[in-house]
């Protein structure tokens, strides 16, 4: 095993800089975002150039239509992210052993905590970077159907409103409802959530490639961790109702200590009332984010403990 010499510092925000920018670089190669950046221009061309609805008050279909719009949008944006999340972490640790890259890195010497920390940092950019230009075509695609819709609705309610079928409140109300499913804060928030989502997997990831030679396998392990932690919490809130469990009891503690591995994930589902239309509570952001410290720091803090006792 590599020593590193006391004059050493741990921990290194330049450090881990550079091997985040090392990374980030070495991922953009990579074909497989190619291939889904070619899938979402794909996508949104199909939307942007789809002919839109009638868009009447009365039913309020340009209202459907957007929701209709956003949901396929961002279920592609967190596919994105969460393939990103596992692949490419999945692939960090054993193909910088497979070229002795990372016997470079070690021997320079840099700590192993750098190490992990620049590689996790590289595979977050890359989903950010990916995630912030989805964003800009998300909205633009959203802005521009939303002009044609209102300019439809306005057209239609004025003319409801003189023939008195449609009063001004009431079509104040619908214009507002459909300006909600558009361009909002509230939908950024929900983009960020799905980042905080693909960062806890991207970890969880790291933390099984430390202790497992095999892509593939960290692979498997990662995306069953994900699937399992978005099902899991329901079945275990049924046998907590159904055991009669102690609060605060082994079989509590148990219970709590499962989430460790496979992370509840139906929080972050939130992202799908957003698009529904639902505001989203600045305190449900902020209780997200702080979720997913937690759980990163923990997935990196143990990766380390793993891979410092690898001989490496």
């Amino acid at each position: 095993m590599s020593r590193l010499p006391s004059s050493t510092p741990l921990f290194s925000l330049s450090r881990i800089w550079i091997i985040t920018g090392n990374t980030f670089t070495h991922l953009m190669r990579m074909k497989i975002f190619y291939f889904l950046l070619v899938f979402v221009l794909i996508w949104l061309g199909v939307n942007i150039f789809k002919l839109p609805h009638t868009a009447g008050p009365e039913g309020m279909v340009g209202t459907e239509e957007l929701r209709l719009l956003k949901a396929p949008l961002m279920g592609t944006m967190k596919l994105f992210a969460i393939i990103i999340g596992i692949v490419a972490t999945a692939l960090l640790i054993p193909r910088d052993m497979e070229d002795r890259t990372l016997y470079t890195i070690l021997a320079k010497p840099v700590p192993r905590l750098d190490y992990l920390l620049g590689k996790l940092c590289g595979v977050l950019l890359l989903i950010l970077a990916g995630l912030a230009v989805m964003t800009l075509l998300l909205d633009a695609v959203l802005w521009y159907r939303m002009q044609s819709i209102l300019a439809e609705f306005d057209n239609v309610a004025a003319i409801l409103v003189e023939q008195g079928q449609f009063t001004t409140a009431e079509r104040d109300e619908a214009r507002g409802e459909l300006l909600s499913q558009g361009v909002t804060w509230d939908l950024q928030a929900a983009i960020l959530v799905i980042f905080f989502e693909a960062a806890i997997i991207s970890a969880l990831a790291l933390l099984v490639s430390t202790f497992s030679s095999s892509t593939l396998f960290t692979v498997v392990i990662s995306t069953l961790c994900y699937f399992i932690g978005n099902f899991i919490a329901d079945g275990l809130d049924h046998w907590r109702g159904t055991s009669g469990m102690e609060e605060g009891g082994i079989g509590e503690l148990s219970t709590n200590a499962i989430f460790v591995a496979f992370p509840d994930y139906r929080p972050f589902k939130i992202v799908d009332e957003v698009v529904a239309g639902q505001v989203f509570p600045p305190d449900v952001l902020g209780g997200l984010a702080l979720s997913t410290g937690l759980y990163v720091g923990l997935y990196v803090v143990l990766s380390w403990f793993i891979f410092n006792s690898k001989e490496i």
